[in-house]
């Protein structure tokens, strides 16, 4: 009953958002500020760069909230609001470079390594990777996109968005290598 009772606040919020309640904007930020920051940090190092891109994420969320239309997950098309605003934040900045490699073929493999490594360890790693493989890497693997999805909101092709997940899987397969080794006999 309870999770019933959740569902129909956040259809009243999202009502009340509509109708450019400042109150009901304000839940709905406290409510989804966490998780849409970590989206925005997911792609971009500095935390207040970060920050920034998730008010404008907010911003357009609030002046584009018609054009949900309660189909699927809200959070979700938040979501893509704040990775289009962050792809936008790095065009800004010239920093989306990709390595063109479209003669290859890749094969989408998972990374295989048995190390104790936590989260925030992860993220480092994660933010070590050139600017395009990080992208790629972030929408792909953490997001979900598949690569022509990529391809088209980074204006790449498919083989370049396969060729930067590649390698990008590989530099933190090498980077969770060292890692164990170093670790090796470790407790």
């Amino acid at each position: 009953m309870k999770i019933i009772q959740l569902h129909k606040n956040h259809k009243t919020l999202l009502k009340k958002v509509r109708h450019n309640d400042r109150n009901a904007q304000q839940q709905l930020y406290t409510l989804f500020s966490p998780k849409m920051l970590s989206v925005c940090r997911y792609y971009i190092n500095d935390l207040q760069y970060a920050e920034e891109v998730m008010l404008n994420g907010f911003f357009n969320v609030f002046t584009k909230i018609n054009q949900y239309k309660d189909e699927g997950s809200f959070e979700g098309w938040m979501r893509r609001i704040m990775v289009r605003e962050a792809i936008s934040f790095l065009r800004q900045k010239q920093a989306l470079v990709f390595e063109y490699d479209d003669h290859q073929n890749y094969v989408d493999e998972a990374i295989q390594i048995d190390v104790d490594i936590d989260a925030e360890a992860i993220q480092m790693y994660i933010d070590g990777l050139p600017e395009g493989y990080r992208l790629v890497f972030v929408m792909y693997a953490i997001e979900g996109y598949k690569h022509h999805e990529i391809a088209e909101m980074l204006k790449i092709s498919v083989g370049t968005s396969k060729s930067q997940l590649f390698k990008a899987r590989k530099l933190l397969q090498e980077k969770l290598a060292i890692k164990n080794k170093s670790n090796y006999g470790r407790k």
